[in-house]
C-alpha cells in the first residue's frame, strides 16, 4: 500500500513538471513577443546603438527563440533568473526577500479562510430546512459576489480609516529593524526576541489576510454543506441513528470526516487562487510582498522580475495541489485502488 501510495504521488510530481515546463515555454514565448528590447532597457538611456547591439549579442538575442528558450532554462537550473532592469540586481535575490512576505499573508488568509468556512458551512447544515436557511444562502451569495479587493478597500476605510484599530500599510511600524534571519518576520521577531515587531506584524497581517480570508471562505462554507447533506443520506448515519447515537456525535464523529474529502480538496484549489490573489491585495496595501515586486516589474517592463515571479507562483501553486492531492490520497484509500 505505501509502495502504491508513493507511486501516485511520484506521478502527480511528474505531472507537476510537466506543467511547470509547459508554463515556462509559454511564459517566455510571450514576454519575448512584447514590443520592447531587453537590451536597450538594460543600458542607459544614452547609450548607442553599436552599445545596445553589443548588449543583444551578450544577451543572445540575435538567437533563433528556442535556442534562447534553452540558454535561459539552463540558466535557471543553476539559480541564475537574471539580473533586474529596473533594481540591477540579482532577480534571484528580490524574489526571495519578498516571497517570505506573499507566504506569510496567504498562510494566514487561508486559516481565517478555513476557519470562516467550517464555521460557515456547519452553520448553514445546521438551519437546513428552516427559515434561516434562505436568509444564509443569500447571505453566501452576497459573500461570493464580493471579490478580495472590495474588502480590502471596506477594512482600509472602516477598521483602519475611520476606527483607527489597525495599521493598513506596509508590513511593521516604520521606526522598526529588525535582522533578517529567514526572512519571515513572524519567526524572525521570536528568533531576535522581539515581541514589539511581532506584535506590529500580525496587527499590519490583519486586515490584507482578512480581505482575502473573508473572499474566499464562502465557496468552503457551500461546498461542506453540500458535502454533509450528500452523506447523511448514506446508509450508515440511518444506522448509527438507530444505535441511539446522538445527532452531534453522528455529525463530528462519522458524518464530518466523510464530508471533509470534497472540502479539502476544494480548499487546496483555492489555496492556489488565494496565493494569486495577493497580488492585488499587496499593493491595495502596500504590503512588500511578491505581488508588489511584480506590479513594479509590469509597469517598468522587468522582464527578469516578471519571467521570475510568473514561475514563482506557479511553482507555489503546484506545490500546494500536489500536497492537496497526496493528502485526499492518504484520507481516501478508494482512490489507491485506481
Amino acid at each position: 500500500m505505501f509502495a502504491t501510495l508513493l507511486t501516485l504521488i511520484g506521478r502527480r510530481l511528474l505531472l507537476s513538471i510537466l506543467i511547470l515546463l509547459l508554463v515556462s515555454v509559454l511564459l517566455f514565448i510571450v514576454l519575448r513577443a512584447l514590443p520592447f528590447d531587453p537590451a536597450a532597457m538594460s543600458l542607459p538611456p544614452n547609450a548607442t546603438l553599436a552599445e545596445i547591439e553589443a548588449k543583444r549579442l551578450e544577451m543572445g538575442l540575435n538567437l533563433p527563440l528556442p535556442q534562447q528558450y534553452l540558454i535561459w532554462l539552463s540558466h535557471v537550473l543553476h539559480g541564475d533568473f537574471g539580473s533586474s532592469i529596473q533594481f540591477r540586481r540579482g532577480v534571484l535575490g528580490l524574489v526571495t526577500s519578498t516571497l517570505p512576505a506573499t507566504i506569510e499573508l496567504a498562510v494566514l488568509a487561508m486559516l481565517i479562510a478555513s476557519a470562516l468556512g467550517l464555521a460557515g458551512g456547519l452553520t448553514l447544515f445546521h438551519v437546513r430546512g428552516t427559515a434561516k436557511e434562505p436568509i444564509m444562502d443569500l447571505g453566501t451569495v452576497v459573500l461570493l459576489s464580493l471579490p478580495e479587493f472590495l474588502w480590502a478597500l471596506f477594512l482600509i476605510l472602516v477598521v483602519g480609516v475611520a476606527l483607527h484599530w489597525l495599521p493598513f500599510t506596509g508590513r511593521i511600524d516604520p521606526n522598526m529593524r529588525l535582522p533578517v534571519t529567514t526572512g519571515f518576520l513572524l519567526i524572525d521577531s521570536w528568533i531576535a526576541g522581539r515581541p514589539d515587531i511581532f506584535k506590529s506584524a500580525v496587527e499590519h497581517l490583519i486586515l490584507p489576510s482578512l480581505a482575502l480570508g473573508i473572499a474566499f471562505s464562502p465557496a468552503i462554507m457551500r461546498v461542506l454543506r453540500s458535502s454533509l447533506i450528500d452523506v447523511y443520506q448514506e446508509d450508515y448515519i440511518h444506522l448509527a441513528r438507530l444505535r441511539g447515537l446522538g445527532e452531534k456525535r453522528i455529525l463530528l464523529r462519522h458524518a464530518l470526516k466523510n464530508a471533509a474529502l470534497p472540502t479539502l480538496s476544494l480548499m487546496g484549489v483555492q489555496f492556489g487562487f488565494l496565493f494569486g490573489g495577493t497580488l492585488l491585495v499587496e499593493v491595495i496595501f502596500s504590503y512588500p510582498g511578491l505581488g508588489n515586486l511584480m506590479v513594479d516589474a509590469v509597469r517598468n517592463a522587468d522582464l527578469p522580475i516578471i519571467q521570475a515571479v510568473g514561475l514563482t507562483y506557479c511553482i507555489v501553486v503546484l506545490s500546494i495541489n500536489t500536497v492537496v492531492d497526496s493528502l485526499y490520497l492518504i484520507l481516501n484509500p478508494k482512490l489507491r485502488l485506481r
